[in-house]
């Protein structure tokens, strides 16, 4: 066992404290920020906080975004934001400030460390592992329309630079913190555009890492076996949507989604925060576990060459929860802390240790990302040989191609119609259940290229005759490749 000494080390001095951005955020936010801030001061971390507010209140006053304008200015300054949790309205209202932070500032990773804590929180498999998260793409875009009475979308966006980029950091965290599998999960074999691209580009990227074990698991299972058998995980490797989902699953199955920290990593900014949400239920009560963001701002410490702070405080949580003290989520009915009281608590355990857990080290390992590869820029020859027009239509799929056929002209013939995907025309199912939102394929005559000219004129001719029309998408080749998917049983 290291000397005490090494263990929880005096943190040394410095001539100038580092600026950074606090927003306290909304519900429990407040309660858990001041705690979090209380146990930071004490431990003498070198921070200078300068305070914005972000959230709830700044929505209700106008700000469409959920940020003022010198919110912004502070946080470009320093580079470095601790936030509490933001309230997101389920549904509707206004859209999630999270994602409108992350994108704008390009934290494109999500880093959501999971750990058991050993026998600290009791009877717990031993888990130890991290859900890496692309944090600007996929389905939480938020590009969402109502195309028909019956039907909305969603699109999902994954570009070939940002799945390199969170492969890229993947693997190298992986090695910075001597990590001996990355598993990637998607859904490539329904998704086999978007989750396939992940999917092919993480394989790329892993053969630069040949010390690194990789594999691939499709989502439900992965997701099923993590609930199960968490501790056979290392790096989970994810989408933005599935990466979210895994996290909270892990954190559930370590002990609880209040203990779990997340990072968000950019190029020019940093975001440390909870993966917990507002809990405007108990928000005001002074119950609630400022565990989470305490293990964010410890992330935050070590991401800031602060390791020693971080050990520290995370020896003496460690030991707090050690001996009993413990806020109501994870007091099982025992007797429980309020939220002041633990971080109160804390505080009197600095220059502690836990005897039941593996103290905490005061070093700090950087994460080192190499250059995307520049394969996004690729050269490929793309040539456009049809379109996808979205109608909206009521009765049956051989009522539209009748009405279409006439309409559709020699250079681009109607080839299929699905209706939620499924074709129904030339053939269909009697048991296909369809809505009023129709996809109809029209591809070149072979031997014939395409052109926007016969995109246009066609559209035109099908409005002339009284076709709604939804919206298009451009079929094209890359490399003599389709670049879109088939109709579920063409």
């Amino acid at each position: 066992m290291p000397p005490l000494s090494t263990l929880n080390p005096t943190p040394t001095t410095r001539k100038t404290k580092i600026p950074i951005a606090v927003a306290a955020g909304d519900g429990i936010g407040p309660e858990i920020t001041r705690a979090v801030l209380a146990i930071l001061e004490a431990a003498q971390a070198p921070l200078h906080y300068e305070h914005i507010e972000v959230g709830e209140a700044c929505y209700l006053r106008g700000e469409a975004s959920g940020i003022a304008a010198e919110a912004w200015e502070v946080i470009d300054r320093t580079g470095i934001l601790l936030k509490g949790p933001i309230t997101t309205p389920r549904g509707g209202g206004w859209k999630s400030l999270n994602v409108t932070l992350r994108k704008t500032l390009g934290l494109y990773a999500n880093v959501r460390p999971v750990s058991s804590w050993g026998s600290v929180l009791g009877n717990r498999p031993a888990i130890d592992l991290v859900v890496i998260r692309e944090n600007e793409e996929d389905l939480y875009a938020g590009i969402e329309h109502q195309q028909t009475p019956e039907v909305v979308q969603c699109l999902k966006l994954m570009t070939r630079a940002g799945c390199e980029r969170i492969a890229r950091y993947a693997f190298a965290y992986a090695r910075a913190h001597g990590r001996k599998r990355v598993t990637c999960m998607v859904k490539d074999n329904i998704m086999k555009l978007t989750d396939g691209l992940f999917r092919s580009v993480a394989e790329t990227v892993a053969a630069e890492y040949p010390e690194i074990a990789f594999d691939s698991q499709i989502i439900d299972i992965g997701a099923a076996r993590l609930a199960t058998r968490a501790q056979d995980y290392d790096v989970i490797l994810a989408p933005n949507l599935y990466g979210d989902i895994l996290s909270d699953i892990a954190a559930e199955v370590a002990g609880s989604v209040g203990l779990a920290p997340s990072a968000n990593i950019g190029i020019g900014a940093t975001m440390f925060e909870a993966i917990h949400g507002s809990a405007p239920d108990i928000a005001g009560q002074g119950i609630a576990n400022p565990s989470a963001m305490l293990l964010a701002a410890l992330h935050m410490l070590r991401h800031l060459d602060l390791g020693v702070h971080a050990a520290r405080i995370q020896n003496a949580w460690l030991r707090t929860l050690e001996k009993g003290l413990k806020t109501a989520d994870l007091a099982q009915g025992g007797p429980a802390l309020s939220t002041m009281a633990f971080a109160e608590a804390v505080i009197d355990h600095l220059g502690e240790r836990p005897l039941s857990h593996p103290s905490a080290s005061p070093d700090s390992q950087a994460v080192n990302v190499p250059a995307i590869s520049g394969q996004a820029k690729k050269t490929q020859r793309k040539d456009l040989v049809g379109v996808d027009i979205f109608v909206e239509a009521h009765g049956e799929a051989d009522d539209l191609a009748t009405a279409l056929l006439p309409l559709a002209g020699g250079a681009l013939p109607l080839k299929m119609i699905t209706n939620r995907g499924v074709m129904v025309w030339p053939k269909s199912n009697p048991h296909t259940a369809c809505s009023d939102h129709w996809r109809c394929r029209f591809l070149k005559t072979e031997g014939r290229l395409s052109t926007p000219a016969d995109i246009i004129a066609l559209l035109g001719r099908l409005s002339a005759g009284g076709i709604e029309i939804i919206k298009t998408e451009h079929l094209y080749h890359f490399d003599g490749q389709p670049g879109y998917s088939l109709g579920q049983g063409q």
